[in-house]
């Protein structure tokens, strides 16, 4: 594996003195029954060489077992990185990382939502988020500073399981709805790309985007949310993807190489009819902003289902109950479609 975490001695408290430091950066971390991968994830914040200000935990599980773990996190960057009393939040609080349990599982766009939501609240600036599969690299937070002076939503990064590059589709074809295959993975002498998306594994926003467009959609669930949330980012900023290495991925999934140059990962029957079900929401954001071909993005449902239908033969081997998944999510999406009562995220401001 590449350029693992490593716990050293020459961190930031986090003071407002320190350089290379991302002002009010919250880390949102969304979590459910993975308690092995959270704990790496938590080594890796402790190998951080500048602290975040605050690192917020939703766990969709409400695991007693998690919050211990986030308990004892606090301890560890308390002793790291000592306590935030010059930073309080808006409630009067100081502790650097903050539990976050739900009722239920709200998957990982209701999670995402619940912890920006939290975030914001406690007064952060900026929002760094992730999912529970990932380490950070040590110097994370530097690389990711200087582009904060210069833009509003930036993608880092990543190393895959086996410590190779990770290729993320930044370009979004939006009058067909679906990721550009062949966007360049290179990047030129700058260091960035234009992007008109976001993952939230890893992507960096700031408060002055959520004012604009809202928090994340819940009516998500899994799939598309981010997707759709750098799509409504891109309407009202310049959004990019840098070169910096940020995260590693720490799981490893089954996937098919194509030629060499392109990974197809295998999914669930869960992300299958979400897949192919939130297109109904994606509908609905692209017509909102005047987005919406009917003709075209009927194009790009279709190549949608028959790449998940290639999914199921070469990587999954689940046909049948894989199809009806996705036929209950076309099905689904359809509803969506033609609900006159359908409302956006609102903006904060």
């Amino acid at each position: 594996m590449t350029e693992q975490p490593q716990t050293g001695n020459t961190i930031s408290n986090g003071s407002s003195t320190a350089p290379n430091r991302i002002d009010r950066l919250a880390i949102v971390v969304v979590t459910f029954k993975r308690q092995e991968l959270l704990a790496k994830l938590f080594d890796s914040f402790c190998g951080l060489t500048r602290a975040p200000w605050r690192i917020v935990i939703v766990d969709n599980e409400n695991s007693e077992q998690t919050r211990q773990m986030v308990e004892d996190l606090g301890r560890r960057t308390d002793e790291l990185w000592g306590v935030e009393g010059d930073a309080a939040d808006t409630e009067g609080g100081t502790a650097r990382v903050v539990y976050a349990p739900q009722s239920g599982n709200l998957g990982g766009a209701g999670g995402f939502s619940a912890g920006v939501k939290r975030a914001y609240e406690l007064g952060s600036q900026w929002f760094w988020v992730m999912d529970d599969d990932v380490m950070v690299v040590p110097e994370a937070i530097e690389r990711l500073e200087p582009w904060t002076h210069t833009h509003r939503v930036v993608q880092g990064s990543r190393y895959d399981y086996d410590g190779g590059p990770f290729y993320w589709q930044y370009h979004f074809i939006v009058p067909l709805g679906i990721p550009n295959p062949i966007a360049p993975a290179a990047f030129d002498e700058s260091g960035f790309r234009a992007m008109n998306t976001m993952c939230f594994e890893g992507g960096l926003f700031a408060r002055s985007v959520v004012d604009e467009i809202g928090f994340p959609d819940p009516r998500f669930f899994i799939y598309w949310d981010d997707t759709v949330y750098g799509y409504l980012a891109s309407k009202v900023t310049e959004s990019i993807v840098v070169s910096d290495i940020i995260l590693q991925r720490s799981r490893d999934i089954p996937n098919w190489d194509i030629a060499g140059v392109r990974q197809l990962n295998g999914t669930s029957d869960m992300n299958r009819y979400h897949i192919m079900r939130n297109r109904g929401y994606m509908m609905q954001y692209f017509r909102l902003h005047g987005d919406y071909n009917r003709f075209l993005f009927g194009l790009g449902t279709a190549a949608t289902f028959a790449k998940e239908v290639i999914r199921l033969i070469a990587v999954d081997h689940k046909f049948k109950t894989g199809m009806s998944a996705l036929f209950r999510g076309m099905r689904d999406a359809r509803k969506i479609y033609r609900d006159k009562t359908w409302e956006p995220m609102p903006p904060l401001k």
